[in-house]
């Protein structure tokens, strides 16, 4: 088999491939037709992140198996078009993991006691002694956003130092986090306390720019630290805030472009420390991530399990038309349930009722949780997602029964926060069309799509008049409604498909209402 390799990476990979009995072919100056033509005759593509893995790319290689990323973040991989394709990708997310925690540390250090700048006068024959005044770390508060695999480990080492931690992660439970000396707290909270604030997610829609002018604001006087992916901070607004004084000072090590152009406001503020994307640059590291994508190649060519693979396992091809659509129905269901929860995630179940009861539905769960835990990761499956939920300390079961009460086969989703849970139960009807027909127990028979929101309310006379009076003033117009009692004159449920987002003013006019007991705006889109 044929593995090119366009970014470099530590030899020590390199030959746990040949020794394998595999070729292996570099080209580190490839792009563009030069990249298309390199790729095509290809079993294995290895890279960086200096190589854009675009659907062209992909399609380029009749041939490819698995896509290997030395390292963790997959942005510059189209993870979508492999997985139409049917090739694998996986990162290794392991290896350079305390590399990365170690560059935060010095970086917050750096920072604190402006020792670079310190440096350059030093350099220059200025003896500028009485110019800086530190920060000591030793009982200040760290505000960490992101507990994932380097956000732990920064924690555990800063929390040795005498920090105080404070972490905003949606996703990860309170016994987790108190393992680690946390405390959980909502964005603007930890903003608010720290003094130093350091940042550990992923790049996503959801966590661009999500630290801007407004929330520099909140952590007046303190310190920015981001070594994870750039484009999370909002670069213009971060050199502003620290040329004015509202941040003391910050430590980057990714941008939103790389290389960072000349002419980025960071580098005019001496009080801004740039690194040129140093975070996994230790020897170890390189060799860790090398050796492990390389191990991964050789078990996808082997057909063995990929164990950081970051897309849909494969399944028999003859049982796969069954279980097919399934798959959007459980992602569906996992992203209305957790929605509903509107709470920190401590369990997740996913349950098989009737005929997908006796199938292998290892893909289904894995979009199911999917569902419940995009909002944090690039992709979940089987394979993933055990360890993304052990990390986080959430517990996953999976059960099945071969009987399913009125249906052919059901497949429910119930999230718990340690108190509550909420289940959301799907099923499909002819030609694979996909329906709710549980929420929290109520039955119902509600088209899942785009928009949507639930209303609880006490059954009686006008209030759905008055909840489609409210929305029509807000202009929010209602698609569908599906509605459901336990008793006549008890509690009701009512599910409705909406063409516009619900604004918070109108789901706060409604609750105002005594009838009207909860109501929760949920998007299938984003």
């Amino acid at each position: 088999m044929r593995v090119l390799v366009t970014d470099p990476i530590s030899e020590a990979g390199l030959d746990v491939i040949r020794e394998a009995g595999h070729e292996v072919a570099t080209n580190y100056e490839a792009e563009g037709a030069a990249l298309l033509e390199a790729v095509s005759e290809a079993n294995a593509l290895i890279v960086r992140s200096g190589t854009e893995v675009t659907r062209e790319v992909i399609e380029a290689a009749p041939d490819l198996v698995i896509v290997g990323r030395a390292g963790i973040g997959v942005d510059n991989i189209d993870i979508e078009a492999a997985t139409d394709r049917g090739v694998i990708v996986a990162n290794a997310p392991e290896g350079n993991v305390r590399a990365a925690a170690e560059h935060t540390v010095a970086m917050a250090f750096a920072s604190a006691r402006s020792i670079p700048q310190a440096h350059a006068r030093l350099s220059a024959g200025e003896w500028a002694k009485g110019e800086y005044l530190g920060t000591e770390l030793n009982g200040k508060t760290l505000g960490i956003v992101g507990l994932g695999r380097v956000g732990q480990e920064v924690a555990k080492k800063l929390d040795s130092l005498g920090m105080e931690l404070v972490a905003f992660d949606p996703y990860i439970s309170e016994e987790r986090a108190e393992q680690l000396g946390a405390e959980l707290a909502e964005l603007e909270a930890v903003l608010g306390r720290a003094d130093v604030l350091t940042i550990h997610t992923p790049l996503t829609p959801e966590t661009r720019n999500m630290i801007g002018e407004a929330e520099l604001a909140e952590l007046e006087g303190g310190y920015v630290i981001n070594c994870a992916r750039g484009g999370i901070v909002d670069e213009d607004a971060l050199a502003a805030a620290v040329e004015e004084g509202v941040v003391a000072g910050a430590a980057l090590d990714v941008f939103a472009t790389e290389p960072l152009p000349s002419d980025s406001p960071l580098l005019d503020v001496e009080e801004v420390i740039v690194t040129p994307h140093l975070g996994a640059s230790t020897e170890a590291a390189q060799e860790n991530v090398a050796v492990s994508t390389a191990e991964q190649v050789i078990a996808a060519f082997d057909g063995e399990p990929v164990m950081n693979a970051l897309n849909a396992p494969s399944m028999d091809e003859s049982a796969f038309p069954r279980v097919e659509p399934y798959i959007g129905l459980a992602e569906t269901a996992g992203k209305i349930a957790v929605q509903l929860l509107d709470s920190r995630v401590e369990t997740v179940e996913i349950a098989y009722e009737g005929d997908i009861a006796e199938e292998d539905v290892e893909i289904v769960t894995a979009s199911a949780l999917k569902g419940v835990f995009q909002p944090l990761e690039w992709q979940v499956n089987a394979v993933n997602a055990p360890r993304i939920a052990e990390e986080r300390g959430i517990e996953v079961s999976e059960t099945k029964r071969r009987q399913a009460d009125d249906f052919q086969s059901l497949v429910t989703v119930t999230v718990g926060d340690g108190e509550d849970e909420i289940g959301v139960c799907g099923t499909l009807f002819a030609d694979d069309d996909a329906r709710i027909v549980r929420v929290d127990g109520y039955r119902v028979d509600a088209i899942p799509g785009g928009k949507m929101m639930v209303a609880r309310n006490t059954d009686e006379p006008g209030v759905i008049g008055h909840i489609g009076t409210v929305m029509g003033k807000y202009d929010v117009n209602i698609a569908g409604m599906f509605n459901a009692r336990e008793v006549h004159g008890g509690e009701a449920l009512t599910v409705y498909n909406v063409d516009q987002e619900v604004p918070d003013a109108a789901r706060a006019e409604l609750e105002s209402d005594a009838r009207i007991t909860d109501t929760k705006y949920i998007s299938l889109n984003g």
